[in-house]
């Protein structure tokens, strides 16, 4: 018998939760064979079958979260005992079977229990004790029959009713309904309305992660403006192009691109801090981290050695990645390893912001929106299209000179794209 533990599938993941399994106890399943998937810091991942062999105890219901390194299933290899003879003992340790013919097509007696068992989550396990409540009575509206929180509601409610008629009405009950918000709770004058959320999953990696990064670095933030008239220009006039390749060509690419010229001069804006050996790395690779926003969270899918593409390569890279970030299908490896990341939230608005430097990097970007403004221009007001941009950065590798450097050469490229084409490398 092999025991399966949780293993380390992220970069130093301390827990993971179980998404769902792809599998049940007393199934036959081949080496390599995706037996359940598991939520990781950002992404999703199937974990497969070390051996060929037969599932025997699964130890963790979909929901729960495990510590990395604690048994979620045990599996029996095929040369110790086959599915038949699995299925075949169950049967012979059933008093009904004595003295009759041997079935092969019973279920073994593990796969009753779980068939009868209710499929819910350790919290809501816990609400249905406090409540005494029989789980096994509540039917469940969740993905797979799961009893979520409000069908326990809906139960307790239904079933207050049914008391109250009879003048059977449990105190403890009545006190646990105004907690879970049944039966009037916003009406209450003692209980505010209010709802709890366990903090799990991708929401709370971020949280930890944004806790270090800020923890960790001392952020500065400094705002420019650029005016976006003649690159808007340009991306006009690359459209019809773009759309013959079947591309959607939006001004981030041209971002992408000023950027990494940038960095390329102020080396210190694409670098990172070892605090255990006390060294500033120095990275020369530029690889760029896009923040996205998903159902599930923010989430930095990342353009590996985006000084090596084109713009049409960028854009449509850029698309795809974005795509997969919000259907839930990135792999570990297209969200780690950025060394500069881009924060656009242009499409949604805001004048500036201060954005938190996605740790262990120096410095981070936002595009604000882009709107016409009354600017002056040899003495004269004019209306320009222009856009904010906000920079933070680590104030232990980047001095306020160089981070204002750094934008003003953003700025000039972005100002002048003639000056970004020829500079392009």
């Amino acid at each position: 018998m092999i025991e399966f533990k949780l293993p380390d599938v992220g970069e130093g993941m301390h827990e993971g939760e179980i998404i769902q399994w792809l599998i049940k106890e007393g199934d036959a399943v081949k080496q390599d064979q995706p037996i359940v998937e598991v939520q990781t810091d950002k992404v999703n991942a199937e974990l497969t079958a070390p051996i060929t062999g037969v599932v025997k105890n699964i130890l963790f219901s979909a929901g729960d979260t495990v510590e990395v390194g604690t048994t979620i299933f045990t599996i029996q290899e095929a040369n110790e005992m086959s599915l038949t003879e699995a299925v075949s003992d169950e049967s012979d340790n059933s008093p009904e079977q004595c003295g009759e013919e041997k079935r092969t097509d019973r279920l073994p007696s593990q796969w009753q229990f779980e068939a009868g068992r209710a499929l819910a989550t350790p919290f809501v396990r816990q609400m249905a004790r406090e409540l005494k409540v029989d789980i096994q009575q509540v039917k469940g509206t969740g993905p797979a029959g799961r009893i979520i929180e409000s069908d326990l509601q809906q139960f307790v409610e239904t079933n207050l009713v049914l008391r109250e008629n009879h003048n059977h009405v449990n105190d403890k009950i009545l006190r646990k309904r105004d907690t879970i918000k049944i039966a009037n709770q916003a009406k209450s004058a003692e209980v505010e309305p209010e709802e709890r959320i366990l903090l799990k999953g991708i929401r709370k990696k971020i949280a930890e992660h944004m806790v270090k990064s800020v923890s960790a670095i001392p952020h500065v933030t400094h705002v420019e403006e650029l005016e976006m008239d003649a690159l808007n220009e340009l991306r006009d006039q690359l459209k019809a192009y773009s759309e013959d390749k079947e591309i959607k060509l939006t001004f981030l690419p041209f971002f992408v691109k000023a950027i990494v010229i940038a960095l390329k001069e102020f080396q210190t804006i694409n670098a990172s801090i070892d605090e255990k050996t006390n060294e500033i790395i120095l990275k020369h690779y530029y690889h760029i981290g896009i923040a996205t926003n998903t159902n599930e969270g923010l989430i930095v899918p990342v353009i590996k050695h985006a000084d090596q593409k084109t713009i049409f390569q960028l854009a449509d890279e850029i698309r795809q990645l974005a795509t997969e970030a919000r259907e839930g299908k990135l792999r570990l490896e297209q969200i780690t390893g950025s060394t500069f990341t881009i924060s656009n939230v242009g499409p949604i608005g805001g004048m500036h912001a201060t954005p938190i430097i996605n740790y262990p990097e120096a410095a981070i970007l936002a595009l604000h929106k882009m709107e016409p403004r009354m600017v002056v221009r040899d003495m004269e007001g004019v209306i320009r299209l222009m856009m904010n941009m906000s920079l933070s950065f680590d104030h232990r590798l980047i001095d306020g000179v160089t981070a204002v450097q750094f934008t003003n050469r953003v700025k000039e490229l972005l100002e002048n794209p003639i000056r970004l084409v020829v500079e392009m490398r």
